[in-house]
């Protein structure tokens, strides 16, 4: 593969997961911090600003992940996890509609729990493609286990 079409690659992945993660947090709201900061929640709960870089971290190392498997080419196996990738792409934006959108904590915790599967089938997806791809992801299943504990603890609390 050539350098250019690499690093054109590269960027579209990290861009696009990016934007995705951008677009989820204007489509849950604009009041979606202050929604947030008003709920009761649980022990550990992380402060307020760590959320945005943790996430914009996240989506950085899914797009390099995602970029790993693509470079791969085309088959079954990539085709398999790129469908993954793409599905819990989908399930995370969705997660921040019902949330921050909707206020429907209960909801989401049915939805986060999905995601946290889809994450944890895209990563054994990744790993048989190129090992380094599925443990770019690890970070990102360890962090939606936090955002799992937080929203079953403010489901309990509110």
């Amino acid at each position: 593969m050539s350098s250019r079409r690499d690093t054109v690659g590269l960027i579209a992945a990290v861009l696009g997961t990016e934007a995705i993660g951008g677009m989820s947090a204007v489509a849950a709201g604009g009041d979606f911090v202050r929604y947030f900061d008003a709920l009761r929640k649980p022990p550990l709960t992380p402060p307020p600003a760590v959320f945005g870089p943790a996430w914009t971290a996240l989506y950085l190392l899914m797009g390099i992940a995602a970029w790993l498997v693509w470079r791969e080419g085309l088959d079954r196996r990539t085709a398999l996890a790129l469908g993954l990738f793409a599905a819990q792409l989908i399930l995370n934006f969705a997660w921040s509609l019902i949330f921050f959108g909707q206020h429907r904590a209960g909801l989401a915790l049915i939805e986060i729990a999905l995601l946290w599967l889809t994450i944890l089938a895209t990563i054994l997806a990744f790993w048989r493609v190129r090992r380094a791809a599925g443990a770019l992801l690890l970070p990102y299943l360890a962090w939606v286990s936090v955002a799992t504990y937080l929203n079953a603890g403010i489901w309990r609390l509110n």
